[in-house]
């Protein structure tokens, strides 16, 4: 069984762009054009590829041929440079949670901007569900809490993101009770319905989770971090993000709460592409800072 490239294409193009509308518009071709390119495709197959919601969604089946579709443009892309000597148009998707985009990979961004030719397509997403877009088809790469490898991927360690539980003293002030804290009376922060990191220090300090606790939901890691520094509640924050606040008093650690430590690893697909590979390299070297010692 094969399938035209052009129809793998319209199919990553419409997941890609929400639409059919929108796909046929960034393929530059009519939207009907889309329309029985997927027909098509799905009849090859032999069931849905895709499930026609806003955005569309690929099915189980879709989303392997999602991944194929992808890996199929960006080796025709390199392909294409390699033998006309132009610079790589190929798109590089990638997955980073919000805290990482946020701090070390932002030295990641400075040094692609360098590059001549391919290009970043970011999803941010938290790093412990993105082995779920890789299996998706949805990224070529990502930053993931994951170490066993997605099939068809490789797995290179980062380093261990470490956050740390803090408040601003006058919060903390109002809810002391003794040497420790008021927990479960204590507002808190959640960056999202995912974020886990806060419900791992309330657990230990004998609070079920966020739904005992008032929680402000915070889904911006820069606001989030400002968030704490306004006194909006308690979180943790990378201490990449604390800067100075514990050192002039602005933020203090929440007393009998430890640090919160994230190994983070690095999943690509498991190909030879010359883009992957230099990303790869730029990733791994922008995380050294994850590898250093405390």
């Amino acid at each position: 069984m094969r399938f035209p490239p052009d129809h793998l294409e319209a199919l990553v193009a419409v997941v890609d762009e929400g639409t059919f509308a929108a796909a046929a518009t960034a393929l530059g071709v009519t939207q009907s054009a889309v329309s029985q390119r997927i027909k098509a495709l799905e009849s090859r197959a032999g069931q849905v590829l895709l499930v026609r919601s806003a955005p569309a969604q690929p099915t189980p089946a879709g989303a392997e041929l999602v991944r194929i579709g992808r890996q199929l443009l960006l080796l025709d892309e390199e392909a294409a440079a390699a033998v006309t000597g132009a610079a790589s148009a190929a798109v590089l998707t990638v997955e980073v949670n919000a805290d990482s985009l946020a701090t070390w990979f932002a030295d990641v961004l400075a040094a692609v901007a360098a590059w001549r030719g391919p290009t970043l397509r970011l999803e941010v997403a938290d790093q412990a569900t993105s082995a779920d877009m890789l299996r998706a088809g949805s990224v070529m790469a990502a930053v993931t809490a994951d170490l066993v490898a997605v099939q068809g991927c490789s797995v290179t360690p980062l380093g261990t993101m470490r956050y740390v539980p803090v408040a601003t003293p006058d919060l903390l002030a109002d809810h002391r009770a003794g040497r420790s804290a008021r927990w479960s009376q204590m507002p808190v922060l959640r960056f999202d319905d995912v974020d886990d990191l806060q419900a791992q220090v309330l657990r230990a300090h004998g609070v079920p989770g966020h739904h005992a606790v008032p929680t402000h939901h915070v889904p911006s890691s820069e606001a989030f971090a400002h968030a704490v520094r306004a006194g909006l509640g308690w979180g943790v924050l990378p201490e990449a993000q604390l800067g100075t606040a514990l050192d002039d008093g602005s933020l203090v650690r929440l007393p009998g709460a430890g640090p919160v430590d994230v190994p983070l690893f690095w999943q690509r697909w498991r190909i030879r592409s010359t883009p992957l590979d230099r990303l790869t390299d730029l990733v791994t070297d922008a995380a050294r800072v994850l590898r250093r010692p405390r």
